[in-house]
């Protein structure tokens, strides 16, 4: 392989790179099966693990009855994560522990910018008429523009899943590299829609095209399909992403989305990426998780290293 040194550029469609591949289920799902048994994290590696998981995650709302207060919430909980007397007692006091963005839609961004302001973190937003993905493009791409104008730094596209659906890899292509030209500067995440492209290999196969169009990061899922991330889906995905990097070079980030709520999802998906990336892609510069539930549970588990005792759910609010 290719000493990896650069972040994604994108390269023209290179359909050979993919079209032949066939992803083998049951082998996906099996080898999926052996991370929770074959890694035990305990004690003070765990808390660890959980402390890097939280700075990975992209604290989420997407409901239709968000408000500007309950966005607020959300920011004020991604500048301050975890208690801080909980930090305290594991001697991290002085630890600048933020989660790694806050994602949103569009109409919200503003508010998360100002809510933002000074922290550090970025505002990432949904575009591209998702959830469905199925706007005329000119407005899909409108989105975009309208998103980073309100302060977005990070942009999650959704892709027509009918190309994919089709094998329409040309259609596929330049669709995510026209957004990929109207994001200009700011990071892009490729939502694959996993649960509704059928098989592995077509997971794979939309997998190489997002990234050859220039995708910053492929993502498994919008959260509002009927199956979202899993742990097989997300192996083909990090497998597309080191055969990519042994071709160009060139790394590309993965975040998992959708359906992962518990402490033990975030070690899961953490070690998946340590085993299949190595050390490189455990950090938010590369591995992002989209979740919101997931973060109280964290805290919780991360209390129980402190006391002993694990505490009702209600005591950790998330937003």
């Amino acid at each position: 392989m290719n000493e990896l040194s650069s972040p994604n550029r994108g390269v023209r469609l290179q359909p050979d790179w993919f079209e032949h591949i066939s992803v083998n289920r049951s082998a996906a799902e099996r080898r999926a099966a052996t991370l929770p048994a074959r890694r035990s994290i305990k004690k003070e590696y765990q808390a660890a693990w959980l402390l890097r998981a939280i700075q990975c995650i992209d604290l989420t709302t997407l409901s239709g009855d968000d408000t500007a207060g309950r966005v607020r919430r959300l920011c004020a909980k991604a500048r301050r994560p975890v208690r801080a007397d909980l930090l305290e007692a594991m001697g991290l006091a002085d630890l600048p522990l933020t989660t790694g963005a806050v994602c949103v839609y569009p109409t919200m961004v503003a508010q998360a910018v100002k809510a933002l302001d000074g922290s550090g973190i970025p505002v990432a937003s949904v575009a591209t008429g998702f959830p469905a993905g199925l706007t005329p493009r000119a407005q899909r791409l409108a989105e975009i523009r309208y998103a980073l104008d309100e302060g977005a730094a990070e942009i999650d596209i959704v892709i027509t899943r009918e190309y994919v659906l089709t094998q329409n890899w040309q259609a596929l292509y330049e669709e995510v590299a026209s957004m990929r030209e109207a994001c200009g500067t700011a990071h892009m995440k490729t939502i694959l829609a996993t649960g509704e492209l059928g098989t592995l290999s077509n997971v794979y196969r939309a997998s190489m095209v997002a990234m050859q169009a220039g995708s910053d990061f492929i993502k498994t899922s919008t959260g509002k399909e009927p199956v979202n991330a899993t742990l097989p889906v997300s192996l083909t995905m990090l497998r597309a992403i080191r055969d990519y990097g042994g071709r160009t070079g060139m790394q590309v980030g993965f975040k998992p989305a959708g359906g992962l709520r518990s402490a033990k999802d975030a070690l899961n998906w953490l070690t998946l990426m340590k085993e299949e990336l190595g050390n490189s892609w455990l950090d938010p510069s590369l591995f992002r998780i989209g979740a919101s539930s997931m973060l109280g549970d964290i805290e919780r588990q991360l209390e129980h290293f402190v006391t002993g005792c694990y505490s009702a759910v209600h005591r950790h609010a998330v937003a």
